[in-house]
């Protein structure tokens, strides 16, 4: 066996101690962006901006600075000034003759952030921050207001033009840092945007209530000039007032609150509101720093909620709660929440996720409790929101099983119930589907109908009321499985007309009050989960016979009591003598007599279901009223009825 050691090269190269190249100061900046910034688009352009800002903003936490000043100069140029300590000037004791400044801003990983002695909470966590902005200027300019005097140092690329310069007396503190971002890094093409700038002053001012932050855009151009001023003296529950405005809610409180977690430095702050009309929007934060992805705030926070209202749930005996998600609660929600913790773990140098287990756990405990206490003190909206979820959550799942269930259609030929006696014609034209009660019906309409274009569904009895039922119960019902397999047209939202197997829908059910509530229950069925097919003139009642009426070689059929009465009394003579016979239903029924009465596309009468759009919103509120949940408004409307002499009761 040939060692590969012994194996050599097709072609020669250099491996030697000369070619390891050794990138020293802030070069492993300039050769690496993506490594410190994630990358030189305009993204990352703006990290640049916020690794100063939040230096500004650690010395506000901190409770050193009070107002933070951002300026967008002509020429891309960035100032950033803060009222806060300064940074240190001093000769730093383990670089003699150098100030602690240019240590700071040359040396990667410096920095009073790696314990807690500077800052009990901060963004900044590497020391990097600053090192990094100014290894990617084309020029970098500090100014320092500390020890009773003004101090100033000016960098190109990284590199110190000049030793720190003592310059006048001033009894001033704060530091003032203004930069250009190097073309050479990120090209001519990419700038400042002042929206994104702007937009990141109003955050940092209200993530924390005690800075004043100024934002000034200063251009040659007058048009462009603007300036304005953020101060939040609630925190992000002004911010969220100010975002929602005049929007409508479902629920007018906001869950808003603030509180420590395991010690006084370390707090979360939150506010949660509810419009109409918005999809989920959830805003995090740590140490003023927006965590994009999210992280472990984030799920501590959402499971706290979902855990405090599912408990809520079980208190008031409400057993549908335990199947709601986070998604159920904050899916219409306007959230935010802002943690600041001392240790916090972030994925990645540009600190777009939190990653802090410990903190989740601390987060998810202490939402869990102010939520629920929030929704047991305020008992209506709390049920109103238990409510909206819990609705969320059937249409959520009812969503994912017709998903699966169009999912598992396109991997295998549709499974057709095994009481559908189809029509041969593949094609929908033409073709009729009758909905029949009970297998003897079934079995008369079967024998009596035109094979190629008539099928037959024969319903084992009453059908779920679907106005009142929960979508779980519909998904199990396997009478309303069979109806939506047979049609395959798909329900609500997922409705396609052009998928429905046949061209009419014929309910045939018995000329009597049972049949007259089975018709209502499927008129019911199709109203509320396929109104398309009514829309489209496809739905319609057959006429089935109640009596026969015959005498010698005359015979007639009637409706109904009414019908029969004129019948009699239009065609037959007061001494002639009749054979009247009801019939039970149409399984006793020959299957001759229901082909020549009611299924014969020549002789009978269909009676055409219309949905008329002006009185959409009329049908809607009797649906609800006749069939839905709510036996207060089914009582009111009989009432109604009986007063008006509509209904009439026989004793």
């Amino acid at each position: 066996m040939l060692d590969l050691f012994d194996k050599k090269p097709k072609k020669k190269s250099s491996y030697d101690a000369k070619d390891i190249e050794l990138l020293e100061g802030l070069e492993p900046v300039r050769q690496r962006p993506g490594m410190y910034i994630g990358g030189t688009d305009k993204k990352s352009l703006h990290h640049l901006a916020s690794e100063i800002i939040d230096n500004s903003m650690d010395e506000a936490v901190a409770g050193h600075a009070s107002i933070i000043d951002i300026t967008l100069e002509e020429g891309n140029k960035l100032c950033i000034k803060d009222n806060g300590r300064g940074i240190p000037v001093e000769e730093h004791p383990k670089r003699p003759g150098i100030s602690t400044l240019e240590v700071i801003c040359t040396t990667l990983h410096s920095g009073g952030k790696f314990n807690s002695k500077a800052y009990n909470t901060s963004g900044g966590l590497h020391g990097v921050g600053l090192s990094v902005v100014n290894a990617l200027s084309s020029e970098l300019t500090v100014l320092v207001y500390r020890d009773g005097f003004l101090w100033k140092q000016r960098f190109e690329q990284g590199k110190p033009k000049n030793k720190i310069q003592k310059l006048e007396e001033s009894k001033k503190k704060g530091t003032y840092i203004e930069f250009i971002p190097d073309t050479n890094i990120f090209g001519k093409e990419i700038k400042f945007d002042s929206k994104i700038l702007r937009k990141m002053a109003e955050s940092k001012a209200y993530l924390f209530k005690g800075v004043t932050i100024n934002w000034r855009l200063n251009k040659d151009d007058k048009n462009l000039n603007e300036k304005a001023t953020f101060k939040f003296p609630n925190g992000i529950k002004d911010y969220l007032s100010n975002k929602i405005n005049d929007k409508e809610l479902l629920v007018n409180e906001i869950f808003y609150g603030q509180t420590q977690l395991e010690t006084s430095e370390e707090t979360i702050e939150w506010a949660v509101s509810w419009p109409i009309q918005l999809e989920g929007k959830f805003d995090s934060f740590c140490n003023t720093i927006p965590t994009i992805e999210g992280g472990s705030h984030e799920n501590g926070f959402k499971l706290g909620l979902t855990k405090a209202l599912k408990s809520f749930g079980d208190i008031n005996n409400v057993k549908k709660a335990a199947k709601i998600t986070s998604d159920d609660i904050l899916g219409r929600s306007f959230s935010i929440i802002s943690v600041f913790l001392k240790h916090p773990q972030f994925q990645g140098q540009t600190k777009e996720k939190l990653s802090s287990p410990n903190a989740q756990k601390f987060i998810e405990t202490n939402l869990k409790d102010h939520f629920e206490l929030w929704l047991n003190n305020n008992l209506d909206v709390g049920k109103f929101l238990l409510n909206e979820a819990i609705g969320r959550s059937e249409e959520r799942i009812r969503r994912k099983k017709e998903k699966e269930d169009k999912k598992a259609s396109l991997v295998k030929k549709i499974n057709l119930p095994g009481k559908l006696a189809d029509c041969s014609q593949k094609n929908s034209e033409g073709t009729e589907l009758f909905i029949v009660e009970g297998d003897s019906a079934g079995g008369s309409a079967k024998q009596a109908r035109n094979r190629d274009r008539q099928a037959i569904l024969a319903l084992r009895g009453k059908i779920l009321n679907v106005a009142s039922a929960t979508n779980e119960k519909m998904n199990q019902n396997k009478e309303l499985s069979d109806l939506k397999k047979t049609l395959g047209c798909g329900t609500k939202e997922n409705f396609q007309l052009e998928k429905l197997r046949y061209e009419k829908i014929i309910i045939m059910c018995d000329a009597d009050v049972d049949g007259a509530h089975i018709t209502s229950l499927l008129l019911t069925f199709f109203f509320q989960e396929m109104p398309g097919i009514i829309a489209a003139g496809k739905l319609f009642l057959a006429q089935p016979p109640l009596y026969r009426i015959s005498s010698k070689d005359i015979t007639l059929y009637a409706t109904d009591d009414e019908h029969k009465d004129k019948i009699i009394k239009n065609n037959f003579k007061s001494n002639q003598k009749i054979d009247i016979s009801r019939f039970k239903g149409l399984g006793e029924m020959p299957s001759k007599q229901l082909k020549e009465t009611t299924m014969d596309m020549n002789n009978r009468t269909l009676l055409k279901i219309d949905l008329l759009k002006e009185n959409i919103p009329n049908t809607f509120d009797f649906v609800d009223s006749v069939m839905g949940k709510n036996p207060e408004k089914r009582l009111r409307f009989i009432q109604d009825k009986v007063k008006a002499n509509e209904v009439n009761f026989v004793e």
